[in-house]
């Protein structure tokens, strides 16, 4: 895929793996990239924004503009097949601001308010619609997707479409094509 794009790119070397067929654009900032794995045929564009540890799989986009905070004690999981649209937010980690402590990752943990520290985890052929919230420890189930602008505070049934704030669920989504253009890609 690079071969074909003519945008600068990522500096690859910096990243714990990489597969083939992969673009992610210079305009990036991966905070600790030593701590992330990137697979085959991914797409990552401009704007992307990540502190946490992430494990991406196959054949995975992630649009321009997202942003996936947390730290070293989050992580952001993709499995194959999954997508981010534009303008998300995923939260790994989160201060509670209930007067417990200070707020802030500067703020040594002694005096730091309680916080929430959750991976963030795509299933196969699980999808997020444009400008959605996730909120830490959340997994979106197999197949399952989140409408645009939706927040999503609680794990989510397979092969599901959720919308809204907080997001429920509101159909239940086909899959069996695309069960077997996987299957003809050499998945499952």
């Amino acid at each position: 895929m690079s071969q074909n794009l003519k945008s600068p790119e990522f500096d690859y070397a910096k990243l714990k793996a990489v597969g083939t067929n992969t673009f992610i654009s210079a305009n990036v900032e991966i905070r600790r990239p030593h701590l992330v794995s990137v697979g085959n045929n991914v797409a990552i564009d401009s704007g992307f924004y990540l502190t946490t540890q992430a494990q991406i799989g196959d054949y995975i986009h992630i649009a321009p503009y997202i942003t996936c905070i947390g730290g070293e004690k989050g992580k952001l999981i993709m499995e194959d097949f999954t997508t981010i649209a534009a303008g998300c937010r995923l939260i790994c980690s989160g201060d509670h601001h209930l007067g417990a402590g200070l707020i802030g990752p500067t703020i040594p943990d002694k005096y730091r308010d309680d916080v929430t520290y959750g991976n963030i985890t795509l299933k196969r052929f699980a999808s997020v619609g444009t400008n959605c919230v996730i909120m830490p420890g959340v997994i979106l189930a197999e197949g399952s997707v989140l409408g645009a602008c939706s927040m999503l505070t609680k794990d989510t049934e397979p092969w599901t479409i959720y919308v809204g704030t907080p997001a429920k669920a509101v159909k239940i989504r086909s899959k069996e094509k695309m069960i077997q253009y996987a299957k003809e890609l050499g998945y499952l």
